[in-house]
């Protein structure tokens, strides 16, 4: 598999390109706010052609190239139904402190359309694009529609598969959810039910800041630990 990545923009958001060996064609996952240049730059060094947008959630910091990236090379968005909407009303999802740094940025959050190909995604679903297979985890808590994306096959011995967490589970850390539409009792949950189980050789690609693995994040970090999770949901 090709991966390559970059921090985009303000929030400095993981935006990721993935592709089989054959590397003809290729999936961008979270293109953000100053995503469309670095993915420009990957596709045409590596002659690829993206075919699908997989977004992990609707905030603004991952999905605010989703639209011109798609009409740029006739791609299709996939996102959770609960976050659609967050694709043409980005301030629905956002705090009052985000939307002036939006403006101070020279940015708008006011002019936003959805792709024209927008394919909705299910808890377990298959993402079956450009020869690559992603199933995704619906982990809500940081918004609604959060997702994580699971490759569904192993890559070698030593690494069970790759995990985009999104914005659901940092190295060391998990998304905030005190913005609109976030929910700390559902983020408890997901942890629990959906990250808490992955195997120790899962490779995680998260949102923001460097890679980890689920062992590493089982050991050490305090969101996962018993005594946290018992403890929120009581």
């Amino acid at each position: 598999m090709f991966i390559a990545s970059f921090p985009a923009g303000p929030w400095q958001t993981s935006c990721y390109v993935l592709a089989t060996s054959a590397r003809s064609e290729c999936i961008v996952i979270d293109p953000g706010m100053g995503a469309l240049d670095g993915v420009r730059e990957i596709v045409a060094e590596h002659h690829l052609k993206p075919v699908a947008a997989v977004l992990t959630h609707g905030h603004l910091d991952h999905m605010f190239s989703v639209a011109p990236l798609c009409a740029g090379y006739d791609a299709t968005c996939w996102v959770h139904p609960d976050d659609r909407a967050l694709l043409s009303d980005p301030l629905a999802g956002m705090s009052p402190e985000t939307g002036a740094m939006l403006a101070q940025l020279g940015g708008s959050a006011t002019a936003f359309t959805e792709p024209d190909d927008v394919r909705l995604l299910t808890d377990g679903a298959r993402v079956e694009v450009a020869g690559l297979e992603l199933d995704a985890l619906h982990a809500p808590g940081h918004t609604a529609g959060s997702t994580m994306f699971r490759s569904a096959y192993p890559l070698d011995d030593d690494v069970d598969s790759l995990l985009f967490s999104g914005d659901v589970l940092f190295a060391g850390s998990v998304g905030r959810t005190d913005l609109p539409g976030g929910s700390a009792e559902a983020m408890v949950r997901s942890l629990r039910d959906k990250v808490l189980p992955l195997p120790d050789e899962v490779v995680v690609l998260p949102g923001h800041g460097p890679q980890t693995t689920m062992a590493a994040e089982r050991r050490g970090n305090p969101y996962l630990q018993a005594s946290f999770l018992e403890g929120a949901l009581t």
